[in-house]
């Protein structure tokens, strides 16, 4: 047997992902039961792409020009001539809605002196620059320029405004700056087979941004590992399998992978000495983090009596059934028959190089890092939570973006519940990384073969674009 045929085979021992869903108490979508974690090596990473202005730079021309990423919503602009700002690095686009059933994304310059035609989101008929009123019809052709007799030399079927590729998905506008881009539908390559939850039938209920002190790719990759749970967030240890976590990564589908962390079971790290009842006890302390988080409606009040446990049952048994029971009090929609693990895991999905959407059959959380302009120490970090409306058909508007100030904490933000202090416990330790990363001599971060595989993936596809 070759010597490196097990590596990255080696797993954490106790129960696995498939292990609980195999108890689970109803059947658990396919979707949720594939499994592949293919070996990438072991190499370091190295740590210039953290930390340096070149690679930041370069990494704009190579990666962010030429990827399908995540722009805004298409409920942000319903009507004909609403748009939004989406801008990355020192690109700005407009994107608008030119028709009922079409959306278009401008380059946001004027074409006579490169002011910006619009720098707020809203509705208008035209795009009208306001420095001496160069203007756009919305099907990006010009019209007739100011003072026409003084520019012989521009002629308005040459001076149409330029484009970015628009395509959409369960009500996300996802926009792609490159001309020679492939199809949005081949760059997702199997990920619709594996995210089987309808966004598009959930609203954007909050959205908070905030600047964090470190480069965009420390950021996310603290949120696609759970290895980090036993010293970040050591009160969830009773109550999350975070060392049993599945990681799905696949060495032919470059732009997508995922881990389901099992909640209502213990860590392996302190299964010795947690009792069912602990784990209860525990979760219900902590408020429910995930659930609540992700507005599930798992509401734990104070003064709540903590159901028992049945002879022969288990936490997570329960926690599923308390769940049922609050949905269907709350919910028009049946979740009967709906799998334990789709009302209580923690089911993380990233769609390269910054969609984070999370898996759950009732509502969702959206992660999204981006750089901040071609700054490599510091990003924009956004949580969004969409949310299932009370009543089937009866979709609330999208609420607007809202910024953190640098000296408020996530915790100050009461809609977040529970995330927010976790949140903060995490982003704690990233200025700390990027400071550590350009004092360290060691030239890569070393990364674990499994529980980090999910970076060693996301990197190996940085990597390519870069490369190309």
């Amino acid at each position: 047997m070759d010597e490196t045929s097990e590596l990255g085979t080696a797993r954490c021992p106790g129960p696995s992902v498939q292990d609980y869903l195999d108890r689970d108490s109803r059947p658990v979508p396919p979707a949720l039961r594939y499994v592949n974690n293919d070996y990438l090596g072991s190499e370091d990473i190295d740590t210039t792409r953290f930390t340096s202005r070149e690679w930041a730079e370069h990494e704009m021309r190579q990666v962010w020009r030429r990827v399908w990423q995540f722009a805004c919503l298409e409920s942000e602009i319903p009507e004909v001539g609403d748009h939004e700002i989406y801008e990355i690095g020192d690109d700005s686009l407009i994107i608008v809605r030119t028709a009922p059933d079409e959306i278009r994304a401008y380059v946001n310059a004027c074409l006579h002196r490169g002011r910006k035609l619009r720098t707020s989101s809203g509705n208008v008929s035209e795009l009208r620059c306001p420095f001496h009123g160069f203007a756009w019809n919305l099907d990006g052709t010009m019209q007739t320029p100011p003072c026409a007799w003084d520019f012989p030399h521009v002629t308005p079927e040459k001076f149409a405004l330029p484009e970015a590729k628009v395509a959409t998905w369960r009500g996300f506008v996802f926009i792609n700056m490159d001309p020679y881009a492939e199809p949005f539908e081949s760059y997702r390559g199997t990920f619709d087979e594996y995210y089987i939850w309808p966004l598009q039938d959930r609203y954007k209920s909050l959205h908070i941004a905030k600047v964090l002190p470190c480069n965009w790719k420390i950021a996310q990759d603290a949120f696609i590992e759970s290895f980090h749970v036993i010293a970040t967030h050591p009160q969830m240890l009773p109550w999350l399998a975070d060392a049993n976590s599945q990681y799905d990564v696949m060495a032919d589908q470059p732009n997508w992978n995922r881990m389901i962390n099992i909640q209502g079971a213990p860590s392996p790290h302190v299964a010795d000495s947690v009792t069912e009842e602990d784990v209860l006890e525990t979760f219900y302390d902590s408020r429910a983090f995930y659930a609540a988080a992700q507005g599930r409606d798992l509401v734990i009040q104070e003064g709540d009596e903590m159901p028992a446990i049945p002879p022969g049952g288990t936490a997570r048994q329960v926690l599923a059934e308390r769940m049922r029971a609050q949905l269907a009090a709350t919910s028009q929609q049946d979740f009967t028959q709906t799998a334990d693990t789709e009302l209580l895991d923690a089911i993380n999905y990233l769609l390269f190089p910054n969609f984070n959407p999370w898996g759950g059959a009732k509502s969702n959380i959206i992660y999204r890092f981006k750089p901040n302009g071609l700054d490599p120490d510091s990003c924009t970090a956004e949580i969004i939570f969409m949310s299932a409306p009370k009543q089937p058909g009866e979709m609330p508007p999208p609420v607007k973006i809202r910024w953190v100030p640098e000296d408020m904490l996530f915790a100050d933000i009461p809609e977040l519940g529970v995330l927010g202090p976790v949140f903060d416990q995490d982003c704690e330790n990233l200025p700390y990384v990027q400071q550590g990363l350009k004092a360290m001599r060691k030239p890569g971060i070393t990364l674990s073969n499994y529980q980090e595989s999910r970076i060693r993936h996301f990197n190996q596809t940085l990597d390519r674009w870069m490369n190309k």
